[in-house]
């Protein structure tokens, strides 16, 4: 796993939660580099999970729901970094195909050796199926991704989550649905 998520992961924590907090979490994580991470290193994705396991010791907030803020605290981080890909862009439907179409394709350009997850998208009638499978059990980072997409473009748009497979946390699919009666902020939260 690249090492741009777990430096975001850390950033969260102190932005968020302080930076006794963050050292809480890494010193309790007992990660194989005490938490040295570089944006442009590769590494065991069993870190972060182990990662998140111990910032759920420290503040009580269940896994599942660190992970989901992660992913929203990621779109917003890719968003500011990677403009480029949203660029003439002006919706969640049209935006979260181009995942698995042109950001992945672009990402394996530059890291050859990322081991990405793949979105398998269908749109019927204005409604957006997307299939998520993975190594790695990150089906909440996926679903804060796509919320904290949906928020972004100010939609109203229902996500539905459905596991698959194991339910694991390797395979889900989600159903984005264009609402007429439901405001965009009540969606992503």
């Amino acid at each position: 796993m690249k090492g741009i998520v777990f430096t975001e992961l850390i950033e969260m924590v102190e932005e968020d939660l302080g930076i006794e907090i963050a050292d809480r979490m890494i010193s309790g994580a007992k990660t194989a580099n005490d938490g040295s991470y570089t944006s442009v290193g590769t590494y065991d994705h069993a870190e972060l999970i182990q990662l998140v396991i111990s910032l759920s010791a420290e503040t009580g907030i269940p896994v599942a729901d660190l992970v989901q803020t992660f992913g929203k605290h990621l779109f917003a981080r890719f968003h500011e970094l990677y403009p480029q890909f949203f660029a003439g862009v002006d919706s969640a439907i049209d935006f979260l195909p181009m995942v698995e179409t042109y950001i992945h394709v672009e990402v394996r350009k530059l890291y050859p050796d990322a081991e990405l997850p793949s979105f398998d998208c269908e749109s019927n009638g204005g409604v957006l199926s997307m299939t998520y499978r993975s190594k790695r059990p990150f089906a909440d980072l996926a679903e804060g991704l796509i919320l904290a997409c949906v928020d972004h473009y100010r939609q109203p748009i229902s996500v539905t989550r459905h596991n698959l497979g194991k339910q694991d946390g390797t395979h889900a699919c989600f159903v984005l649905t264009p609402t007429s009666d439901v405001p965009a902020q009540e969606l992503a939260s």
